[in-house]
């Protein structure tokens, strides 16, 4: 997988959706289904409150009560939404000891039925199955300096890591891009920060963020950190060119390149002892569940990292947008949701 000065947005005062345990589920559309399965966690969502336009926070705790899986900043969870769609969305808070997740969600105006389902389906007191936190895109919180580049919904990893820098006292700068301020989350809360500069279209006669300059301007040993659509990941992957590969870290909301199903290679199965051949039109994930082996899965797009495999012999076709350039390099793991094979025969530790 995500900037003023001037008055905060008055939509901030909107009213949140708030969850009373227990007098408050029958008020409610609860989702009565089964435990969830096994490598997952249930969760019930206790609170829906407003962000900006068209953008929601999703609060979910434990049943019980319970201490949740730690976090740190850059992490994000899958969510099992009762329509059976599952999406990926980045954390808001961090910690060891969290009783609560919430995400950021912007409602897509071309969903497919994630953010569509949340914001008009989705509500307080249901319950959903979620995968333990993630994280591909983790903060260098030693580094001298850090650059933080947001672009709309983007902003919601990047403002948990402003927040664990300020918290820890180190140096950082915050640039956040919307088209206008009534699309910027967090607006309120980020006023208060030192070094975040907001960037709204509209008032900058249409002009977007200056990424190429931010990167130009940002000391030599800097972090660079950039979550957004994906003009704007483009823009920053190209400016970072001249710096240290290791500097520059980027998360994507969808693929950035398509799957690898031309086929026509075999994959062995080391620890099944097994051997698949991959056809044209399949995916390494799809023909290896076929073959009925359980292997963890979640976008099937190669940006969540849940299917990433150790590879043991041969050279794969990497399409993934979680591997960096040096690690794709060595070859040592794959995400076969996605990648393929340049090699006629792949070994994985499946």
């Amino acid at each position: 997988m995500k900037a003023i000065t001037g008055a905060a947005n008055d939509t901030f005062s909107a009213p949140s959706a708030r969850y009373t345990k227990p007098q408050l589920v029958s008020l409610v559309l609860a989702d009565a289904s089964s435990p969830a399965p096994a490598g997952t966690l249930e969760v019930v969502l206790t609170a829906i409150r407003f962000a900006a336009r068209d953008t929601n926070l999703y609060t979910f705790e434990s049943p019980t009560g319970a201490v949740l899986p730690a976090v740190t900043p850059g992490a994000h969870i899958s969510l099992k939404l009762p329509n059976g769609v599952e999406r990926q969305y980045s954390l808001t808070n961090y910690g060891a000891d969290l009783t609560d997740y919430t995400v950021g969600v912007k409602l897509d105006p071309h969903s497919r039925g994630g953010s569509l389902f949340m914001h008009n389906q989705l509500r307080v007191g249901t319950k959903i199955a979620i995968d333990a936190p993630r994280n591909n895109f983790p903060l260098v919180e030693d580094a001298e300096h850090v650059v933080l580049i947001a672009g709309g919904i983007g902003i919601t990893p990047l403002y948990c890591m402003a927040k664990r820098l300020k918290e820890l006292g180190r140096s950082f700068e915050l640039h956040y891009s919307t088209r206008s301020r009534e699309d910027a989350a967090f607006l309120k809360e980020l006023q208060e920060y030192p070094k975040v500069h907001f960037h709204f279209d509209a008032e900058q006669q249409g002009k977007f963020l200056p990424i190429a300059d931010i990167v130009a301007n940002a000391p030599p040993n800097a972090h660079l950190y950039c979550c957004g659509p994906t003009p704007m990941l483009a823009a920053f992957e190209k400016a970072g060119e001249g710096r240290p590969a290791g500097h520059i870290h980027i998360e994507y909301f969808t693929a950035k390149y398509e799957a690898a199903d031309e086929g026509g290679f075999t994959v062995v199965l080391a620890r099944s002892s097994k051997e698949v051949t991959i056809p044209k039109g399949k995916t390494i994930l799809q023909v290896v569940r076929d073959a009925g082996v359980d292997v963890p899965f979640s976008c099937e797009e190669g940006i969540c990292g849940a299917c990433e495999t150790r590879v043991i012999e041969g050279t794969p076709d990497h399409r993934d947008s979680v591997l960096s350039e040096s690690e794709r390099k060595q070859n040592a793991t794959m995400m076969i949701c996605c990648s393929g094979s340049k090699s006629p025969k792949l070994v994985l530790d499946l």
